[in-house]
């Protein structure tokens, strides 16, 4: 699957999250995405979308409000910690949205996840609980992600729920 991964905020391409997909199989776009500039980390994040056309747009943290603020057309969405209340303008997202994030985030709350999530009318599965920290960089939130990727919003939840994670 080709996916595009936008990084947050101070952080660089080539990081554990997108080389943990790339290293299961996938294609991963990840694009350096400047910190200075919101406006400008968006339109590179669609131009990038444009020109590879990713089945699953994948966004950590700010990367997260990126991609929240590009026109994905029908690829899947995956969030990880989405700091949206924070960067751009968008306030819900598509159906089939997955959510991923750790209730002890320190950076961003949890709560702004369960109001994405109930601002959209996902259903309550869209929104999986995993993880240690705000990195999410560990083995059961990696593999969540992965699984994310591969899966709709609904199915995520249900293989969430049945223990394969």
């Amino acid at each position: 699957m080709k996916i595009l991964f936008l990084h947050g905020w101070q952080s660089v391409p080539g990081g554990v999250k997108p080389t943990y997909l790339k290293d299961h199989g996938h294609t991963v776009i990840n694009p350096k995405l400047p910190d200075e500039n919101f406006d400008q980390a968006v339109q590179i994040a669609q131009a990038e979308f444009n020109r590879h056309r990713p089945e699953a747009v994948v966004g950590s943290s700010r990367g997260g409000a990126v991609a929240m603020n590009i026109g994905s057309g029908e690829a899947k969405l995956i969030l990880l910690c989405p700091a949206w209340k924070k960067w751009g303008t968008a306030r819900t997202v598509k159906p089939g949205t997955v959510i991923l994030h750790c209730r002890a985030d320190d950076v961003i709350p949890f709560a702004d996840s369960q109001e994405l999530a109930g601002n959209s009318g996902l259903a309550t599965s869209a929104l999986i609980e995993v993880g240690t920290d705000h990195r999410l960089a560990d083995p059961e939130p990696l593999a969540a992600m992965l699984r994310a990727c591969g899966a709709s919003g609904n199915e995520c939840g249900l293989i969430w729920r049945n223990g394969l994670a």
